[in-house]
């Protein structure tokens, strides 16, 4: 009976101690943090002396105590091993364990601390176990006990190799805990950069002059602080340079926050760009962050900045002058620390003479204008733009589509563009649903460009003139289509390669420059 009670009461205490273990090793992602809790635990429920956690750096191939209990800074420093020296040495050699039950009587057991002076050696036992992460060795757990007849250093290998497996399993844990959030962080890098390439000014589709001069303006104020204010009209592109000038910026890393003025509703703007309390109005039955504390540390891009009633225009300089706001029902003042971009395509300057626009938060927006010039003033990057959105919804759309032909690129580059870029785009993304070969051709363009009156070109001359040049363009297509070559040209035509040949001679056609 005495030995039963004695057995219940060491799987007690066992079973005590494996649970505070775990509870420890689930306590902290950094395992060093627990590793001398843990030593202490085991002295504390099983009455073992010293104790070590020793880790193997396999580049200098030395072993070294990593935690200890019992032991002085001095004496832990003094812990360190080749492969195969001392028991721990051989332990982590070997990955298998080792009992010593007197230390005094082994001669590989080197007390190379020199904890042991003050204790009589040929009662101390000793006990080391290998560390194992899946079939190698990664280091070794060892403990003294003082040696007795009640004591079973047996149950004491398998008290320890227990306890090892669960720092085995912990380090493993944690690797691929710190393997994935390495990916994370590798991910989110690799993602910073490509936002950083993708708005990077020249990057942003175009060479013209005057597209020109706005990527010079982004480049000297996007590392600064700034206010900026991007004026243009609608469609030109302001969104994309706001981005550029963050991406390009030391706020990149940060929150990018986009609000369009014009679409959110008088009522609830100014809970969406300074947040609310709960119960500040019906309908909030939370607290809530607006849009200048989600940008806290990044920039906010305010979109059509000219729609804002007199009441939020009050609000926003204040922000922008002391970088400090209360939110809807609340009293507590925020501090943001927040870049502004502005953008607007209305006329600032007459809503100031009607008064529906505060010239004091003109003047704190006004800081760095930079003027978009619209599509009309940049021909020149029309087909570029074209080719462009062509390559980006033939991808979207799974759809391969070579190129735009003449007769399309003519109008394309006759019409005035009153949407600019943005309708260039949808225009183009129209046409490549449309298109069944690999061409856009002219009847692909919405209607708008196709007529004379919008596109500015009227047809003139007789029919004959007229059918000669429809018929000298389709030639000319179908020698881009075969790369130069007349015969596969004129199968495409459905004509003999002998007419194909007079015809091209008839307009002074050469077929070598559509080689390539």
């Amino acid at each position: 009976m005495v030995q039963d009670n004695s057995q219940i009461r060491r799987e007690v205490t066992e079973l005590t101690l494996l649970y505070e273990i775990s509870e420890l090793l689930d306590r902290s992602f950094d395992l060093r943090d627990e590793l001398v809790p843990i030593l202490r635990a085991i002295s504390k429920h099983t009455g073992m002396l010293r104790g070590t956690i020793s880790l193997l750096n396999r580049e200098l191939n030395e072993i070294t105590i990593c935690a200890a209990h019992g032991l002085s800074p001095a004496q832990l420093q003094r812990g360190r091993y080749r492969l195969g020296e001392g028991v721990i040495g051989k332990v982590v050699q070997t990955g298998l364990p080792v009992i010593i039950p007197s230390i005094s009587e082994e001669p590989i057991f080197l007390n190379r601390t020199h904890a042991r002076k003050n204790i009589d050696r040929e009662r101390i036992s000793y006990i080391c176990v290998p560390i194992k992460m899946d079939s190698s060795v990664i280091g070794a757990l060892s403990a003294d006990r003082i040696f007795g007849e009640e004591i079973s250093l047996g149950e004491d290998l398998r008290l320890m190799a227990i306890i090892a497996s669960m720092i085995a399993r912990a380090v493993r844990l944690r690797q691929c805990q710190q393997e994935e959030y390495d990916k994370l962080l590798e991910e989110n890098s690799r993602l910073q950069e490509e936002l950083r390439k993708k708005f990077q000014p020249a990057n942003i589709i175009g060479h013209s002059k005057a597209i020109q001069s706005v990527f010079d303006l982004i480049s000297k104020v996007a590392k600064g602080d700034t206010t900026v204010l991007i004026r243009g009209e609608s469609g030109v592109g302001k969104e994309l340079v706001a981005q550029s000038i963050h991406y390009n910026s030391d706020r990149a890393a940060k929150p990018f926050i986009r609000v369009n003025c014009a679409a959110l509703a008088e009522s609830i703007i100014e809970s969406e760009l300074f947040g609310h309390e709960k119960g500040a109005f019906t309908g909030a039955s939370s607290d809530r962050k607006g849009r200048f504390e989600l940008a806290h540390q990044g920039t906010i891009f305010l979109d059509e900045i000219g729609d804002l009633s007199a009441q939020v225009q009050i609000r926003l300089l204040r922000v922008l002058q002391e970088r400090e706001f209360e939110r809807v029902g609340g009293n507590e003042t925020i501090k943001v620390n927040v870049r502004v971009i502005a953008a607007t395509n209305r006329d600032l300057e007459a809503l100031m003479r009607s008064e529906k626009f505060r010239p004091d938060l003109y003047y704190r927006l006004n800081v760095f204008p930079v003027v978009v010039p619209p599509l009309r003033e940049r021909r020149t990057d029309i087909l570029e733009l074209a080719n462009f959105f062509v390559e980006k919804h033939g991808q979207e759309n799974n759809k391969y589509v070579r190129r735009i032909s003449t007769p399309a690129i003519d109008m394309l580059m006759s019409y005035h563009w009153p949407g600019n870029v943005r309708e260039l785009e949808n225009c183009i993304e129209r046409a490549v649903l449309l298109t069944n070969d690999d061409v856009v051709h002219g009847h692909h363009l919405p209607p708008t460009l196709q007529t004379s009156e919008a596109s500015n070109t009227i047809i003139k001359g007789t029919l004959e003139e007229t059918l000669a040049r429809v018929e000298r363009e389709m030639l000319i297509e179908a020698l881009k289509d075969a790369r130069g070559n007349k015969a596969k040209a004129a199968r495409q035509l459905g004509i003999s390669e002998r007419l194909m040949g007079l015809r091209v001679n008839r307009y002074d056609i050469d077929p070598r420059r559509y080689k390539t």
